[in-house]
């Protein structure tokens, strides 16, 4: 491949883009009070921000495949940030947006297919699956940083939210995405260091971990233990339960609002 196509393959796209310049302007109405109902401006910048993250995650993953051998990763767009490349839209896009407005669950999306064949070393093989969720909680340590540096002064309480609910998104996808069960990535990090014997066992039920995580998630008891988790770590960066509950119910805007969650001052 020329210079100048490979180029093309590595522009970042205008789906993306625009996602970002969305993220922006659902930022600054958060910010600044712009919009009549808040809760659209926070649901504009949350949705817009954790697919940003998606892509991230995604590229990530691409990205160190590249550096490990894995030449193609261009050619199939994956190096663009286009969302509607990654595997599929319905899964890439469509349910991790759908997990977030039905329960705050920051579930992982698409995929990239990587030729494994093309990489040598175990190492790689690992780093590459660890990637993604790494960028989450690198996401996680931007969003949070505001409260665990103390520099909330002159932040808005509503922006305060909305970031205090992404982050709580972030810590839920690294968390589950690491996670050694088939199919998420957290599998993918010890899959190489497995006997082939028990990757063979293993691999049909791969195209299943994500439903059962989900299926397992249903079940109250492990629902709470699981938020109580993320609850801990959060507070552990600097957020209080409170914040990310306002955030998440600002963020529901055609659902009844919480009138204890204070929204100025």
């Amino acid at each position: 491949m020329n210079t100048a196509a490979r180029m093309q393959t590595r522009r970042i796209s205008p789906v993306f883009l625009g996602i970002v310049a969305a993220t922006a302007v659902g930022g600054w109405a958060t910010w600044s009070g712009f919009a009549d109902n808040p809760g659209i401006a926070v649901f504009v910048f949350v949705t817009g921000a954790w697919i940003v993250s998606l892509c991230l995650h995604e590229y990530a993953h691409a990205r160190t495949a590249l550096h490990s051998g894995d030449i193609t990763v261009g050619a199939k767009g994956y190096l663009s940030l286009n969302p509607f490349v990654y595997a599929h839209p319905l899964l890439s896009i469509v349910l991790p947006v759908l997990f977030v407005i039905m329960g705050g669950l920051g579930l992982p999306g698409g995929a990239v297919f990587i030729e494994r064949g093309r990489i040598q070393g175990r190492w790689r093989h690992s780093l590459i699956s660890a990637a993604g969720p790494l960028t989450n909680v690198l996401f996680a340590i931007v969003c949070t940083a505001p409260f665990w540096l103390d520099a909330l002064d002159g932040v808005p309480v509503v922006f305060q939210y909305a970031l205090a609910f992404l982050a709580l998104l972030q810590v839920t996808a690294a968390l589950l995405n690491f996670l050694p069960i088939p199919g998420l990535d957290g599998y993918g990090v010890i899959e190489p260091w497995l006997s082939y014997r028990i990757r063979r066992q293993v691999e049909p039920f791969a195209p299943f971990g994500l439903l059962a995580v989900f299926g397992v998630l249903w079940i109250p008891e492990v629902n709470v233990a699981f938020f109580d988790l993320i609850d801990s770590l959060l507070r552990l960066l600097g957020i209080e339960e409170f914040e990310s509950y306002c955030g998440q119910n600002l963020y529901r805007f055609w659902a009844d609002q919480n009138p204890g969650c204070r929204l100025s001052g």
